[in-house]
């Protein structure tokens, strides 16, 4: 115990001197670079949500020593990937400069942050967004700058209109109801399957969504709604006990999923079940613990970070090292977009937007990005949008494999 503690509190010291040192860098240096050649560096420009003026006052810390905020966390952890990115890209003798912008700067808005970088002449823009004003902003200015944009994160399409120059590495809902009807048509039809669902507004678009693709009644869907309270009889009355029940979650509501999953694995010794989720099952813990373990799980998501890589490995152990702690997916994401997609800028410096899909950096994700026209009249894309898909399979408490 004393030595969990001891181990705690120098993590907790590792974190507050990263936040130090990544407020003076920002403040008075703003960029790493490679090193120097003959030929001009790439730029290259990281956006955030890091929160710096919130965690100082001054070069003062005045945030907690025993536990930081998750708000800050996700940004940090962001910003750590990015960073050993870098330090790995510099060991290559990377020709870059790379320039990290804080999205939450106190007193700061995203016009002025987009008005400072506007004579930097960015070539790639590698942002971890946090809201649709952000996306709204950022999508201008790529657009009318031709920059190139990784949005590693942010998982919706609001206010992108022609701008193929903005590529979404986290799908959009629908791209995961379309990639979960094909999965389950591949490996389900016939079989009925149990469609839980609740009332609100994105649960009616996600049914209507699953409607769409089934008009040719290929899978065999029977659709019950729920109150977001229901009990294990409003559950337990739609099984079958004398066979496998195949469950579809069709809400991304996560308090639900986590309702759901407890009510079917408390009652697993009288009703076997296959249970597919959405993708925002992959940050509960019911999905992945024992808490799970009298269910098939499947799950759809945009990252494989399960599998083990040599890449992932390396990360993990240098993470460790460095932090006594394992690294999150934030980490990996950091890490992955900064490293991958810099790579392929400087394999095509003139053409890189039309070689985002190329495979030669992967670091442990494939992408698949294909234009995407919200109007079937216009010509050019509203964006680009990554259609590759996994899909996690956890039986009985266990990661049993990834498609």
């Amino acid at each position: 115990m004393g030595i969990g503690l001891n181990l705690f509190s120098v993590n907790m010291q590792l974190h507050r001197k990263i936040f130090t040192l990544l407020l003076i860098c920002i403040s008075f240096i703003k960029y790493a670079s490679a090193n120097d050649t003959t030929l001009s560096p790439v730029r290259v420009a990281v956006l955030a949500p890091l929160y710096l003026d919130s965690a100082f006052n001054g070069y003062e810390y005045n945030l907690s020593n025993t536990k930081i905020p998750q708000f800050f966390l996700e940004g940090l952890e962001f910003y750590n990937g990015v960073m050993m990115a870098i330090d790995s890209l510099q060991k290559e003798n990377a020709n870059i400069e790379v320039w990290i912008y804080d999205t939450h700067k106190r007193g700061q808005t995203i016009q002025q942050l987009l008005g400072e970088m506007q004579p930097l002449n960015f070539s790639l823009i590698i942002a971890s967004l946090s809201s649709l004003n952000e996306q709204k902003y950022i999508s201008d200015f790529s657009g009318k700058n031709s920059i190139p944009v990784i949005s590693e994160t942010y998982p919706t399409n609001a206010y992108l209109s022609y701008n193929p120059f903005f590529a979404m590495v986290n799908p959009t809902w629908q791209t995961h109801i379309n990639a979960i009807y094909k999965y389950l048509d591949s490996n389900y039809r016939g079989q009925k399957i149990i469609y839980f669902t609740k009332n609100g507004s994105l649960e009616d678009a996600i049914t209507k969504e699953f409607a769409g693709l089934n008009k040719n009644r290929t899978l065999n869907f029977s659709t019950i709604i729920l109150n977001d309270n229901f009990s294990d009889d409003d559950v337990l009355k739609h099984l079958d006990s004398t066979r496998q029940n195949l469950i579809l979650c069709g809400t991304l509501n996560e308090n639900f999923g986590s309702s759901l999953i407890k009510v079917l694995n408390d009652n697993g010794d009288s009703y076997r079940c296959i249970v597919t989720g959405m993708p925002t099952w992959s940050g509960l813990n019911e999905t992945t613990g024992s808490s799970a373990d009298k269910l098939q799980i499947i799950i759809s998501t945009s990252y494989d970070y399960l599998r083990t890589t040599n890449v992932l490995n390396s990360i993990s152990e240098t993470y460790k090292t460095n932090f006594y702690a394992r690294p999150s997916d934030m980490v990996f994401k950091g890490f992955e977009s900064m490293y991958h997609f810099t790579k392929l800028l400087l394999k095509y410096p003139d053409n890189f937007i039309n070689n985002i899909s190329d495979t030669s950096y992967t670091v442990c994700n494939d992408y698949d990005f294909a234009p995407i026209r919200l109007s079937k009249t216009s010509f050019i894309p509203d964006y680009l949008e990554n259609k590759k898909i996994y899909f996690i399979k956890i039986v009985n408490g266990d990661i049993q494999s990834i498609q």
